[in-house]
């Protein structure tokens, strides 16, 4: 039986100065990035988030599931799963990357950036507005790296309230799907 390869660790890293999502950094709550080794450099930042969240780790999907019942008894919006597939603008389902365009759902987020090298989605509601950004880079004389950045601006005491709660998950979920990246 072959040995397996140990996954490449996941490091925490400073959101990438120069994308899309950098640009809402000013008046942040709450922001974090983490980088992991690219499996797949050839494949795009959307496609590489596609295959990214259809392997939502089966707690994840739980955690989910919790937050969405909860947060209905205060009037915040029911998300769904990260890995819930929507009709395209065309109309299809699709796990296919370049069936998707700028305002296309993916899971829980709409696509607001879309480029071959960074995909950054977002989802709004009254109490905070979240963005995740997945983008792919190649360090001069390093190997590849996928880095997932989260930036929240909070609106009130709720959004407060919520991120001191989700906080803590956010980290572990983000972590525990990179380290899966394969």
């Amino acid at each position: 039986m072959p040995a397996t390869q140990p996954r490449p660790p996941v490091q925490t890293t400073q959101v990438p100065p120069g994308t899309a999502i950098h640009a809402s950094l000013p008046a942040a709550q709450f922001y974090d990035a983490y980088q992991v080794a690219d499996p797949a450099p050839a494949r795009s930042a959307l496609q590489t988030w596609l295959d990214l969240v259809a392997q939502t780790p089966r707690w994840t999907q739980h955690l989910m599931a919790a937050r969405n019942r909860l947060v209905r008894m205060v009037g915040l919006k029911d998300l769904g799963q990260l890995h819930d597939r929507h009709p395209t603008a065309t109309g299809q389902l699709s796990r296919n990357a370049s069936d998707y365009q700028v305002g296309d759902r993916v899971g829980i987020f709409l696509i607001r950036h879309l480029s071959d090298t960074e995909v950054v989605m977002g989802q709004d509601d009254k109490h905070l507005d979240v963005q995740v950004s997945l983008h792919k880079y190649a360090p001069a004389g390093q190997a590849p790296m996928v880095v997932v950045s989260s930036v929240v601006h909070i609106h009130n005491a709720l959004g407060h309230a919520y991120m001191a709660v989700v906080k803590p998950f956010h980290r572990r979920i983000v972590r525990a799907m990179l380290g899966r990246l394969q």
